[in-house]
């Protein structure tokens, strides 16, 4: 929920420090990839620290780690300095992410461990609603500053955490001596995991690159259409509604159907809706395209994150689930980068958003041919 509350609240602010900081397309684009910049960092160096420590310090230091940054984020009059603080909030970001996923499916049993991951990452929806509500409310009246600030208060939390939250029960029975970085991760490169790998890479990759390009510009375009922006920030804050659903009927159907037919399937939903997305002339169509861009979209995002570490043996469980999510935040740099030169260069957003379509067929692809199902197997 404070992941999603700070990336969410991200999207709105760009919007208002490009009018307060007269900042072109381009610029803007820096902001959202700066981000993933770091999240790629940090899910690559969280994912080995948390097979070596354990996922329970990892995550307590991530969420520490980006509540700061964001915070000091709202004190900033420079661009460059912002786009520092929005790194490291990034990598903090970028390493909770596939930690928290790993600790979670260590802890629940087989026959419900997919369902209760995709709940889990339900509260992203919850944290973009928040982040909805605070733009909507507390910028138009009180500056994107203040809003930056209310997303330092997770800090706050890790006290909570660090007296009450058991680490992971697989990780601490693991008896096996702590590998090297190496061979960690030419490990997750040989049979029968070089497969699974190449799979998950070329999946996150297209997710993330899609849904960064698409979402972190969504109040940006409702502007763009011709919108004023606290306008702009309502309707966005009802097409996020749809997110809690996409959520919930993956987490139903993910133990019933399997992780393969539920990610495939959702990904095909999140395809279709960007393309009228992106070719909706009108409000209605703006809205309702929207909203099943975001039913979908989040619903294989919850898929995605019970997916990932069923691949891979405990002790490299979160390199594994780290690297995918890592390679999928490159694609999320060039995400909201290719949005800006590409309106700089004079596209409308029917080309753009198609782009995103594409791409994400290339994930249902990879998911379809290389992927193994795990539906209920007990993990290694």
């Amino acid at each position: 929920m404070f992941d999603a509350m700070d990336v969410g609240i991200l999207s709105f602010v760009i919007a208002a420090v490009a009018v307060e900081w007269h900042l072109s397309p381009a610029e803007m684009g820096w902001i959202g990839s700066v981000n993933s910049i770091g999240m790629a960092v940090g899910a690559f160096a969280f994912g080995l620290l948390a097979d070596r420590i354990g996922r329970k310090s990892v995550f307590m230091m991530t969420l520490v780690l980006f509540s700061v940054a964001s915070g000091l984020s709202a004190l900033t009059s420079t661009l460059l300095i912002f786009l520092l603080l929005r790194f490291l909030v990034g990598a903090g970001l970028g390493g909770e992410l596939p930690v928290a996923s790993t600790l979670v499916s260590e802890s629940v049993k087989a026959h419900e461990r997919g369902r209760v991951v995709v709940l889990l990452e339900s509260f992203w929806a919850v944290g973009w609603l928040i982040a909805a509500l605070i733009a909507y409310f507390i910028i138009p009246e009180f500056g994107w500053r203040v809003a930056l600030v209310l997303t330092a208060l997770p800090a706050f939390y890790a006290i909570y955490l660090r007296r009450n939250l058991p680490d992971s029960p697989k990780f601490e029975a693991e008896g096996k001596p702590k590998q090297s970085v190496w061979f960690k991760i030419k490990s997750i490169w040989i049979k029968p995991y070089g497969r699974r790998t190449l799979m998950l890479w070329i999946v996150w990759f297209t997710v993330v690159f899609s849904y960064y390009g698409m979402f972190l510009w969504l109040p940006s375009v409702m502007v763009l259409k011709g919108f004023d922006m606290i306008k702009s920030f309502g309707y966005v804050l009802l097409m996020t509604l749809a997110q809690l659903p996409g959520y919930f009927t993956a987490a139903w159907l993910i133990e019933r159907a399997g992780r393969k037919f539920v990610l495939a399937t959702y990904l095909l939903g999140t395809a279709a809706s960007a393309f009228f997305f992106g070719n909706a002339d009108h409000l209605v169509w703006l809205l309702t395209s929207g909203a099943f861009l975001s039913f979908f979209n989040l619903g294989a995002w919850g898929a995605l994150y019970a997916y990932s570490p069923e691949q891979y043996p405990t002790e490299v469980r979160a390199t594994g689930s780290g690297m995918a999510a890592a390679v999928g935040r490159i694609g999320g740099i060039f995400g909201p980068l290719l949005v800006g030169w590409l309106l700089t260069a004079g596209y409308d957003f029917g080309v753009i958003f198609s782009i995103f379509c594409g791409a994400i067929l290339i994930g249902v692809i990879a998911v379809l041919t290389l992927g193994t199902e795990t539906k209920q197997m007990e993990l290694e």
